[in-house]
């Protein structure tokens, strides 16, 4: 990838190689006469054009673009979180059209009841029979917008879909299209009428992406877009088209499942998660599967970035986006201005990473 990593905070992944004591690599790439897949490498180029693609109608939101296709080379699922106006629902729906993907958007409200997120048998008076009437989960990309504006009963109707992708009605399992994946957006400072989400359900997300505000010159090029005459709700009038597919996205994930990754990075990790828990800050810390989701985006970075093996660094540029939603502050630290990345930052910082 053009970009260095998730948050832009950490090395280019492609400059560290983890070393043996004796100096000598101990990576090395997957055997050249092996493939994995369609064609990995062109579902990678078509991946990493996606980038080019969303920026014709997203401006300056490249790190939220990668994380996003990393929590899908994953199967996981994608928190978003920024304030109104930062282009969180354009960019779902722009990625959802340069990927070729079925999308649904179900906006979510204090009134809306689980069958309106999974669908719900209905009598039909014709066979006079109940037929089950299918909801907005059936889809490749659901963008649930403004997820914690709904009441927990209506929040945990998607359990059972974001783990087991699957909805259960009258005792019958109904399997989800593949691929499959719930992006969810949340506003961090409008708390009224707001319920956040629980924590069994956060953990559900592989990743949160933060969408901030932009800089000067991106957002004069906003206003440019509009003023040129850019209408966000006709994306074909913008030039987006589709650059990948679904068969690029199952190619892509079966390579990345190929990604070697060295003990001593996997000690990194399980260190890092580790070094959360013990920190004075924190109530609860990253748990092991908050360690077992760093390594899946570690992986699908490595592959991203051109390498069959992953290193320390690629640890590092997805470890904020993976695990800030999982840690659980203290009430005094978060009085004190104490926040989930701040936490990361100090642990990132004292954790040695393997040479």
């Amino acid at each position: 990838m053009t970009s260095p990593n998730i948050d832009a905070t950490a090395a280019d992944p492609g400059e560290t190689t983890l070393h043996k004591p004796g100096g000598t690599p101990s990576h090395r790439p997957p055997p050249t006469g092996e493939t994995v897949g369609p064609d990995p490498d062109a579902a990678r180029r078509a991946l990493i054009a996606l980038r080019g693609e969303v920026a014709r109608a997203v401006v300056g939101q490249d790190a939220a673009v990668s994380g996003l296709v990393v929590a899908l080379l994953c199967r996981g699922h994608a928190l978003l979180e920024g304030v109104p106006g930062v282009a969180k629902t354009l960019l779902v729906r722009t990625l959802a059209t340069a990927l070729a993907l079925d999308t649904k958007r179900l906006q979510f409200t204090p009134d809306l009841m689980p069958g309106d997120v999974t669908g719900s048998l209905v009598y039909d008076s014709r066979s006079s029979e109940f037929t089950f009437r299918k909801g907005p989960v059936f889809t490749n990309l659901l963008l649930a917008d403004e997820i914690n504006r709904t009441p927990p009963k209506t929040q945990a109707a998607l359990l059972e879909v974001m783990e087991e992708r699957q909805v259960t009605v009258d005792g019958v399992p109904r399997p989800l299209p593949t691929p499959f994946a719930v992006l969810a957006t949340q506003n961090p400072v409008e708390h009224e009428g707001t319920y956040p989400l629980p924590e069994a359900q956060l953990d559900r997300f592989l990743v949160k992406v933060t969408l901030p505000l932009p800089p000067r010159d991106d957002e004069i090029r906003v206003l440019a877009h509009h003023a040129g005459g850019f209408d966000p709700t006709n994306l074909a009038a913008a030039g987006v088209r589709a650059v990948a597919g679904p068969a690029d996205l199952a190619a892509a994930r079966t390579a990345v499942g190929t990604v070697a990754v060295h003990p001593d990075v996997l000690a990194y990790i399980v260190d890092l998660a580790r070094a959360t828990r013990a920190a004075p800050s924190v109530q609860l810390g990253v748990s092991p599967r908050g360690a077992t989701a760093l390594l899946a985006t570690t992986r699908a970075w490595a592959w991203l970035s051109g390498r069959g093996y992953a290193t320390p660094d690629d640890v590092k540029a997805l470890a904020r986006a993976t695990l800030r939603h999982r840690i659980s502050l203290r009430p005094e630290a978060e009085l004190d201005g104490v926040t989930a990345d701040v936490v990361l930052e100090q642990v990132l910082a004292t954790v040695p990473a393997p040479r």
